[in-house]
């Protein structure tokens, strides 16, 4: 049976948000013009994180970030790791 990506979506949101909120520095990079996965789909994920959370979208990046803009994925990281503290 073909299952529609917006029901195979919230089948896996069902499943995540049965589990305990991850509790560790986190970011979700995404690309403004991902054509694998809209960018949108990862708007709602901070319910998921207890602990430091970021959400970073790249103008002009895809589906791969580290490898379109190295640059700013690289940055990305450094700031969240900046921001925690150890």
């Amino acid at each position: 049976q073909h299952v529609t990506e917006t029901e195979a979506v919230k089948e896996i949101e069902g499943q995540l948000a049965k589990q305990p909120k991850i509790n560790v520095p986190a970011i979700t990079i995404h690309g403004a013009v991902d054509g694998v996965g809209p960018v949108q789909s990862s708007e709602n994920h901070a319910r998921y994180f207890g602990g430091p959370y970021q959400r970073r979208v790249f103008a002009d990046v895809g589906h791969n970030p580290p490898q379109e803009d190295p640059k700013a994925f690289a940055a990305a990281i450094l700031d969240l790791c900046k921001s925690v503290q150890i």
